[in-house]
């Protein structure tokens, strides 16, 4: 449990600790941000080349992770902290509803799957792109947490999460692809990605209400009872540990 919690920072560090992290983020972003734009780009050609719904639906939901992480670079493109801070909620609000739109999209494209309406097809480009997603997003991801939680931003968390639900949706779309194209199974995919889509709208209830992370800013100390409530550091009904 203590490799997720903040680092100790000796006195006196603490604005120069936060202008660290704030930057370590803005790198991460500016990376997931390259990566979508890319993996939208291949998914969305290949997807249409192929007809297949879920390699469409994965370009779609990068498009939406760079909405999401464009809110975070946008909030952390001001140096001072006081303004980052004021544009948080902002930026909670467009990831929430990033959440919520793939959602609605995940889950309208699987119970067309299911009905018939569409179909999983066959591509290789899509297998491909999917197994990439899956070893490269799970780092961001988690890289992008540590940071954010440690710098007590919930935004920067919630953003890591829509990473991390990236990963998810990556790991249905290999899944459905492979299973499609080696057995012809193509009911996997959509009910998984129904799955998703409720995490989706957890998550997203999450990131509109703030809960996105409960640490404290980097630097400060946490009152005692926030400290003793949760093994994590973490105070009682905040999602930071899930």
């Amino acid at each position: 449990m203590t490799a997720g919690l903040p680092l100790p920072l000796p006195l006196g560090s603490g604005p120069a600790r936060r202008e660290a992290l704030a930057r370590r983020i803005r790198l991460l972003v500016a990376a997931t941000i390259t990566y979508n734009v890319i993996e939208a780009a291949v998914a969305l050609t290949a997807g249409t080349l192929a007809s297949s719904t879920a390699l469409i639906g994965f370009g779609l939901d990068s498009v939406i992770e760079v909405s999401s992480a464009a809110a975070v670079a946008w909030q952390f493109s001001a140096r001072d902290h006081t303004v980052r801070e004021a544009r948080e909620r902002t930026a909670l609000r467009i990831i929430a509803l990033s959440f919520f739109a793939l959602a609605v999209y995940v889950a309208v494209d699987a119970v067309r799957t299911l009905t018939g309406a569409g179909e999983t097809e066959r591509s290789l480009p899509g297998i491909v792109l999917a197994a990439l997603s899956l070893a490269v997003m799970p780092f961001l991801s988690a890289a992008q947490r540590r940071a954010g939680r440690e710098l007590g931003s919930a935004s920067a968390v919630a953003d890591s999460r829509q990473t991390l639900l990236c990963t998810y949706l990556s790991a249905v779309l290999l899944l459905g692809l492979v299973l499609d194209a080696a057995l012809g199974q193509s009911w996997a995919d959509p009910i998984a990605a129904l799955v998703i889509a409720a995490v989706a709208v957890k998550e997203g209830r999450d990131a509109w209400q703030g809960r996105g992370c409960c640490a404290a800013p980097a630097g400060t100390v946490p009152p005692p009872a926030a400290t003793e409530a949760d093994p994590c550091g973490c105070r009682p009904g905040c999602a930071c540990c899930d």
